[in-house]
């Protein structure tokens, strides 16, 4: 496959999974990314187990898996002159820099964005914190939990007040991390494309905190127009009835109705062709106001059937609707296997990059590297000799 990104570098200085997530998506595309370790100990997600792959000097959790493959990795200690040196050095060769360190923290080993670019006013330079490169909360860490906590993305999130387990929740994955590092990733794109035109680069403020009220979406524009706090629904949704779980005569049933035509198909398949017609539930906004009463109705027609029987007609009648499966049950589904999502990569079994391009999936060719596994072929492809990278090496600016 010709990857789009091919011929672009990037410097990755990120850790942890925001920044990590951003560079393994341009590693999808093509680029050639560079991810900078400290020696010895590397990104922390390498340690953040169990589980853990491999055993001994092998061993590496399963997290740091999940974001960095198509990288290689070298172990340079910029805390040391000579290693900061280095690194200024991949810079000035490369198209992007990454990196989420508070702000601030960068400059006194001159890998600043104003100390970067002004060597190359052609670098686009992303930089990723818990709140923005400026604003009264600018040197706080950021922390995915703590952001969803203060974005109101927990206060929407789990059962209702009063009812059982009703209080606010995290979403089971880092899903601020996540969408900023993807976030991010499309600045660069664009950056990049702006720089084809105008040859002038870019520096990126990517929050951590700005991406988490974004992602609100229509609860955020539920507030701003109603001017009340949207409230935990459990598994319903604030805007479109019927649209949740419903209990079958075995297990739970998803059913989403996303239209009045969707509605009157279920309606009818339940034997009660008449709620289509009727004021209360003929259109959505009426099904919303009249929820308390409708859902009941519903539910008691599911009783009567196993889900998998009420899937397969569902189904046929072109009424959305799914099972509520394990993450282990949705890694072996017919589709994601059809879909070869999950493929083995050296002696690893990853979750492949989901773009396609031109029917050819985007995913890199390259492993999650060890730490520092590509040290000696970076750094000779910057000129080093055996030599140099000995004394480096003696002197622990490098691993």
């Amino acid at each position: 496959m010709n990857k789009p990104l091919s011929g672009i570098r990037v410097l990755d200085l990120s850790r942890v999974l925001a920044g990590p997530w951003c560079t393994q998506l341009l590693a999808d595309l093509g680029a050639d990314v560079i991810k900078i370790e400290r020696p010895g100990v590397g990104d922390d997600t390498r340690h953040w187990g169990p589980p853990w792959h491999g055993e001994g000097e092998e061993r590496v959790a399963a997290y740091f898996l999940a974001a960095n493959r198509g990288k290689r990795s070298v172990a340079i200690d910029f805390s040391k002159p000579e290693g900061a040196d280095l690194v200024r050095r991949l810079a000035g060769k490369s198209d992007v820099v990454v990196e989420n360190f508070k702000v601030g923290a960068l400059k006194k080993f001159g890998l600043d964005p104003d100390s970067l670019r002004t060597a190359d006013p052609q670098l686009v330079y992303a930089s990723i914190t818990g709140f923005g490169q400026d604003g009264p909360y600018k040197d706080r860490a950021g922390y995915d939990y703590i952001i969803q906590g203060m974005s109101g993305l927990m206060s929407i999130t789990g059962q209702p007040d009063g009812a059982p387990g009703g209080e606010p929740m995290r979403v089971g994955v880092a899903v601020i991390d996540l969408f900023t590092g993807m976030y991010t990733a499309s600045a660069i794109l664009a950056a990049l494309v702006r720089r084809g035109v105008s040859g002038e680069g870019a520096h990126i403020d990517s929050a951590l905190f700005d991406v988490s009220l974004a992602l609100l979406a229509n609860q955020a524009s539920n507030a701003l127009v109603s001017g009340q706090t949207p409230p935990r629904q459990g598994n319903t949704h604030p805007n479109i009835a019927p649209y949740q779980p419903f209990q079958t005569a075995d297990q739970p049933l998803i059913i989403a109705v996303g239209n009045d035509r969707q509605f009157a198909k279920l309606a009818a398949l339940l034997g009660a062709p008449e709620w289509a017609q009727d004021e209360r539930f003929a259109t959505n906004p009426a099904r919303v106001a009249n929820r308390a009463t409708l859902i009941p109705l519903i539910e008691a027609r599911l009783a009567e059937r196993s889900a998998a029987d009420w899937f397969a007609e569902l189904d046929a009648a072109g009424i959305p609707a799914g099972p509520i499966n394990t993450v282990s049950q949705a890694l072996g589904d017919p589709q994601a296997a059809y879909r070869q999502v999950v493929e083995e990569m050296d002696r690893y079994r990853l979750v492949r990059s989901p773009l396609r391009l031109d029917g050819e999936p985007a995913s890199s060719t390259l492993p999650p590297p060890r730490l520092g596994s590509h040290t000696a072929e970076v750094l000779a492809e910057l000129g080093l000799e055996e030599s140099e990278r000995d004394r480096l090496k003696a002197l622990n600016a490098i691993g």
